[in-house]
C-alpha cells in the first residue's frame, strides 16, 4: 500500500526541524480541503505518514508548512514581514500503491523541495 511521508531539514542551523507544523490538504482547483495536521518530532518528521491506507488515492495535494512560526520559535532573527511565512508545495500523487517522500530543506530565505525515497 502507498503512502505518504515528509522531512524537514533547518539548513541554516544544519538539524532536522523540530516542532515544524504542516498542514495537508487536498487540491481541486483553487480549492483547498484541510486532510490533517502534524507537528515535526526532534528527526524532523511525523510521528507517521500524513496519508495510508484507503486515504492515499491518486490526486493534487498540498502541504503548507508554516516556517516563519518555525524559525522564530528557534531564535532565528527574521524580519516583519518575514520572507518566508508558509512554504505551500503542490504535488500530485498518481500512484496509489507507491511511497511519496516530500522532503523540504528550509532556511530564512530559501527552501528546496524534491521526490524523495
Amino acid at each position: 500500500m502507498g503512502r505518504l511521508t515528509t522531512h524537514v531539514l533547518d539548513t541554516a542551523s544544519g538539524r532536522p526541524a523540530a516542532g515544524l507544523a504542516i498542514t495537508l490538504y487536498s487540491a481541486d482547483g483553487d480549492a483547498l480541503t484541510e486532510i490533517g495536521r502534524v507537528i515535526t518530532n526532534d528527526d524532523g518528521r511525523g510521528d507517521g505518514p500524513l496519508l495510508e491506507g484507503d486515504a492515499f488515492r491518486p490526486g493534487v495535494y498540498e502541504l503548507h508548512f508554516a516556517a516563519g512560526d518555525y524559525l522564530r520559535s528557534v531564535g532565528t532573527d527574521l524580519p516583519e514581514p518575514a520572507f518566508l511565512e508558509v512554504v505551500p508545495i503542490r504535488f500530485g500523487i498518481a500512484d496509489a500503491d507507491a511511497h511519496y517522500h516530500v522532503p523540504l530543506l528550509i532556511s530564512p530565505y530559501g527552501y528546496s523541495t524534491y521526490r524523495g525515497s
